[in-house]
């Protein structure tokens, strides 16, 4: 059975496809592939994703390309780096909607940085109070 892709691209150089790095979507992994003799696969599962940020230099700009960078709490993958993709806003939208989907599906939410001591009490990790309003 063949995998189905929602998006694919390759590392562009001077704007072109002309490199050996291939990235790709499915519904639920992100996958990496560097290389043309000897090929390393990378891939991530989409519901451990924590965080998508992009950037564009001037170069990337004039070309219309663009870096991805997709930080999770996978071990082996804790940073993937999508470098020179096409238009790097639409797919960094899509790739935000495909990771919330997953979470959903998989019914997995991380809450917002806290912490809980040991008696149960909620505090902030700067351990300053909060003055309620």
């Amino acid at each position: 059975m063949a995998l189905e892709y929602i998006w694919q691209d390759r590392k562009r150089w001077l704007g072109m496809p002309l490199s050996f790095t291939r990235y790709a979507l499915s519904e639920d992994r992100l996958f990496l592939s560097v290389g043309f003799l000897n090929i390393r696969d990378e891939e991530l599962l989409l519901y451990r994703v924590r965080d998508i940020s992009s950037s564009r230099t001037l170069g990337q700009r004039m070309l219309g390309v663009g870096t991805i960078t997709v930080t999770s709490s996978d071990k082996t993958t804790p940073s993937l780096v999508l470098k020179n993709i096409k238009h790097p806003l639409e797919v960094k939208e899509m790739l935000h909607r495909q990771v919330e989907d997953m979470k959903i599906r998989r019914r997995v939410r991380v809450g917002e940085i806290m912490t809980t001591d040991m008696n149960g009490d909620d505090s902030d990790p700067d351990d300053i109070p909060d003055d309620d309003v």
